[in-house]
C-alpha cells in the first residue's frame, strides 16, 4: 500500500496518482504558451486504438482575448471557480477513422476511450509540472459547438481548467467544503475476476 496526500491505496502504486486530484482553488496567475504546450504534448503521447489519435484540443490562456469566450462556456457553477484558472481546455474527440467523406470513413468505437487516456496523461504531467489540471463535465457542449465550428464527426468531450493551488480560502462556502482529495471505492468494488458485477 502507498500513502500520500491524505490517501491510502490498497496495493503499492506511484505516490503521483494519489497527489493528483482536482481542486477548484487556483491562484490566476498567467502561465506561458510553452508550459501549457509541454502538458498538452503529454497528453497527445497516450495510447490509441490503432494509434488513430483522436483527440484534439482547444485551449484559451488566461489573459488572451479569448479567455472571456471560454468561460463563458463553462456552467455556470464552474465559471465561479474556473475563471480563476491559467488555462482553460476543450478536449474534443474525431468519432471516425480514414479521411472525412472517403471509402475509408469509419466509426471509431474507441474515440473517447482514447481521448480519456489523453485526458490522464495531461492531469498527472500537469501534477509533475507544478500545476494541478481538473476535468469537467459541467460545459456547454453545443455551444462549444458553435463557437468553435466543430464539425460533425467529433464530439466535444469535457473541459479542463489548470492552474497553481491556491488557499481554499479563495472558493464560495460550498466549495470550501468540497476542498479535498476524493477518495475511491475499494477496489474489490470495480475489479472482478472472471466474472462482472453490475453494482
Amino acid at each position: 500500500m502507498t500513502k500520500s496526500n491524505s490517501r491510502e491505496s490498497e496495493y503499492p502504486i506511484d505516490s503521483m496518482f494519489l497527489d493528483r486530484w482536482s481542486p477548484r482553488a487556483f491562484t490566476g496567475e498567467i502561465i506561458e504558451e510553452a508550459q501549457l504546450l509541454g502538458l498538452l504534448d503529454a497528453a497527445h503521447w497516450a495510447p490509441s486504438s490503432a494509434n488513430h489519435q483522436p483527440w484534439r484540443f482547444i485551449y484559451g490562456l488566461k489573459g488572451s482575448e479569448h479567455w472571456e469566450k471560454f468561460v463563458a462556456l463553462l456552467d455556470d457553477s464552474n465559471q465561479e471557480w474556473a475563471r480563476h484558472a491559467s488555462v482553460l481546455i476543450f478536449v474534443v474527440s474525431r468519432t471516425f477513422t480514414g479521411a472525412a467523406g472517403s471509402a475509408e470513413e469509419k466509426p471509431s468505437y474507441t474515440h473517447s476511450f482514447d481521448a480519456g487516456a489523453a485526458w490522464g496523461h495531461l492531469a498527472i504531467q500537469a501534477r509533475l509540472s507544478g500545476l494541478y489540471a481538473h476535468g469537467m463535465g459541467g460545459i456547454k457542449h453545443e455551444e462549444i459547438r458553435q463557437a468553435f465550428a466543430i464539425p460533425e464527426g467529433y464530439r466535444v468531450e469535457a473541459g479542463v481548467a489548470v492552474g497553481r493551488l491556491a488557499d481554499k480560502s479563495v472558493l464560495s462556502e460550498r466549495n470550501q467544503a468540497r476542498e479535498l482529495p476524493s477518495q475511491r471505492k475499494p477496489l474489490s468494488e470495480v475489479a472482478f475476476n472472471g466474472r462482472f458485477v453490475a453494482n
